[in-house]
C-alpha cells in the first residue's frame, strides 16, 4: 500500500469522515469566486487513511525505536510521564492572558523552575522566555551589550569565540553588529591561552565558550580563560548546550560565567527534533540580573498563616525588554522539564551526567584504533573521531554514516566541529545500556572492515532503507516545496 500515493488509493464514493450538522446559522459567502467547482481531493475510507499514514510513520527513525548517537543535539529518551503531566487540564487549557489569580499553579511551577535552574547552574537569576538555545544565546548577548552600554563603555565591540564553538555563537554576536574574533584550540583541544591573551583588551565585549566544547572536552584551563577575559573587563558567556555532562558535578556560575542559556530540549528531556518545541532559558550572574528580559515570575505577596503566596510578574530595573510573546514555551517545554527535574532530584541529575560521560568514554575506548580520535584524552558526554577509516580507499565520514543506516542506527553528526577532518561526533547519552553501545561499536568496526575490503559497498549505502542514497547537492539546489498532485491538475 505504501508504494501508492493517497491519490492512487482513491476510489469515488468512499468517505472517511462525516461532519456533524452545523450548530450556527448558515450564511452565503460574500464572494462566490472563493468557491471552486472541483477540488480533486482523494476519496478514501478512514481505515485506508489510517493505514497509509501509519505506514509512512514507520519510515521515520525515532529514539523510541532505536539508538540516536547524535552528538551536539542530545537526542535522548524522553520519559512518557512528561507527556502526561504537560497534558493535565490545568496546564493545557490555561491561557497566558488569564488573571494571575486563576493560574497560580502555573506561575508557581514557573517560579520553581527558575529557582531550580539557578541552583543547578549557580546563577543569581533566570528567565524562562527564550524559545530555544539560539534565541537564548541572542538574549544573553543582548544583555552583555546592555551591561557595557549602561556603564558608558561604548567601544566594546569584539566578541571572542573559540574555533570549537557552536555555529550559533558567532551568528548571535554578528546579528548585533559585533566583531567576531576566532580563538584557536591548542593541541589538547583547549582554548589556546597565548592566542586569547593577544586579543584581551578594552574592546572586548566578552567570550562565548562552550564547556565541555564541541570536541566533548572539558577545558583544562577554564579558570585562566575566565580570569583573562574578566581582567580586561569582558563578560563570560557559557553555551549551555553541553550541560548534560556537568549536572550535579560543576556549576557554570561557580566557574565565573556571567550568562548561560539552558537547552531544555537537550539536557532536560523536552522532545527534540521536527522543529520544536525548543526552550532556552537564560541564567545570569548578579551583575546582569537587572538586564533580564521582562517579565519574570516573582512573589508579589509572601505567604502568611493559612494564606499561600501570590505569584505574578515582575520587571527587572534595566530590562532589555521582551524576547517572546507571553512567557516562553510553557506546556511544550517548562512542564516537561519540571517533571524531569522533580523526578530525578539532585542525585539523579548527577547520575545523568556520570552515566553520559561513562558511556561516551566506553565507546571511545572500543573504537580507538579502528578510527582516529584526534584529541584523544578523557572526554565528557561525547567525543569526535575521524570518520574515514585508515586504508579505506576513499571512504568518507558521510559514507560511514550512510552505511550505519543498514545496521539500523541513526547516523551521528557529520562534519562538525570543522576543526576535525571528516568528523563524526558521537554522543551516546545516559539512557543507553551496554548492549546497545556494544552493538553500535561493533557496527562501526564492521563498517571499517567493509571500507577496506569492499569500499563500494560503503560508498553506495544505504541499501536496506526504503530509499537509497539521495543526491543531496541536487536536493538543495532544486527544491521541491509543493505536494504531489494528480495528473492534469494545475500545480500553480
Amino acid at each position: 500500500m505504501t508504494e501508492k500515493t493517497i491519490f492512487e488509493l482513491s476510489s469515488p464514493g468512499r468517505t472517511g469522515v462525516t461532519f456533524p450538522k452545523s450548530d450556527v446559522p448558515a450564511f452565503e459567502l460574500p464572494d462566490e469566486s472563493l468557491l471552486r467547482d472541483e477540488l480533486p481531493l482523494p476519496e478514501l475510507a478512514e481505515v485506508d487513511v489510517v493505514r497509509h499514514y501509519m505506514a509512512l510513520s514507520k519510515y521515520n527513525y525515532s529514539v523510541d525505536g532505536g539508538f540516536y548517537p547524535l552528538g551536539s543535539c542530545t537526542m535522548k529518551y524522553n520519559p512518557k510521564i512528561n507527556e502526561d503531566t504537560c497534558r493535565l487540564p490545568g496546564f493545557v487549557f490555561s491561557h497566558p492572558l488569564q488573571p494571575i489569580e486563576t493560574v497560580q499553579g502555573n506561575l508557581l511551577l514557573m517560579y520553581q523552575m527558575q529557582e531550580w535552574l539557578k541552583e543547578i547552574s549557580g546563577f543569581a537569576a533566570v528567565t524562562l522566555q527564550p524559545a530555544a538555545g539560539a534565541h537564548g544565546e541572542f538574549c544573553g548577548v543582548l544583555m552583555m551589550r546592555a551591561y557595557h552600554k549602561a556603564r558608558g563603555d561604548e567601544k566594546r565591540i569584539k566578541m571572542l569565540i573559540p574555533d570549537a564553538a557552536h555555529g550559533t555563537n558567532p551568528a548571535s554576536a554578528g546579528m548585533l553588529g559585533m566583531s567576531v574574533v576566532v580563538i584557536p584550540s591548542d593541541a589538547r583541544g583547549n582554548v589556546d591561552l597565548d592566542a586569547l591573551k593577544a586579543q584581551c583588551d578594552d574592546t572586548v565585549v566578552g567570550m562565548m565558550l562552550t564547556n565541555p566544547n564541541t570536541l566533548g572536552l572539558f577545558d583544562e584551563h577554564i579558570e585562566q580563560v575566565v580570569k583573562l577575559v574578566r581582567d580586561c573587563g569582558g563578560l563570560m558567556y557559557g553555551d549551555g548546550a553541553n550541560l548534560n555532562a556537568l549536572l550535579g558535578i560543576v556549576r557554570p556560575g561557580d566557574l565565573g560565567f556571567d550568562v548561560m542559556h539552558f537547552n531544555l530540549h537537550k539536557t532536560f528531556a523536552v522532545p527534540h527534533g521536527g522543529g520544536g518545541p525548543g526552550s532556552g532559558p537564560v541564567g545570569v550572574s548578579e551583575r546582569l540580573a537587572d538586564f533580564l528580559p521582562a517579565p519574570l515570575v516573582g512573589i508579589l505577596e509572601e505567604a502568611e498563616q493559612d494564606v499561600p503566596a501570590l505569584y505574578g510578574f515582575v520587571t527587572p530595573k534595566q530590562t532589555i525588554g521582551r524576547m517572546k510573546a507571553f512567557h516562553g514555551h510553557f506546556g511544550g517545554g517548562l512542564v516537561r522539564s519540571y517533571t524531569y527535574i522533580a523526578m530525578h532530584g539532585p542525585d539523579g541529575l548527577k547520575d545523568i551526567s556520570q552515566y553520559a560521560v561513562l558511556n561516551a568514554n566506553y565507546l571511545a575506548a572500543r573504537l580507538r584504533g579502528t578510527y582516529k580520535i584526534p584529541f584523544d584524552r578523557v572526554c565528557m558526554h561525547e567525543f569526535v573521531m575521524e570518520g574515514n577509516p585508515p586504508n579505506s580507499s576513499g571512504v568518507r565520514a558521510l559514507d560511514v554514516a550512510k552505511r550505519l543506516m543498514d545496521y539500523n542506527f541513526h547516523p551521528p553528526t557529520n562534519y562538525f566541529p570543522l576543526i576535525v577532518h571528516e568528523a563524526l561526533m558521537i554522543e551516546p547519552t545516559e539512557t543507553e545500556n551496554k548492549d546497545t553501545l556494544d552493538s553500535f561499536a561493533e557496527a562501526l568496526i564492521k563498517i571499517a572492515e567493509e571500507a577496506r575490503e569492499n569500499p563500494e559497498l560503503v560508498k553506495t549505502a544505504p541499501h536496506t532503507t526504503p530509499f537509497g542514497r539521495m543526491d543531496e547537492v541536487k536536493a538543495a539546489r532544486e527544491l521541491v516545496l509543493c505536494c504531489w498532485l494528480p495528473e492534469g491538475y494545475d500545480n500553480e
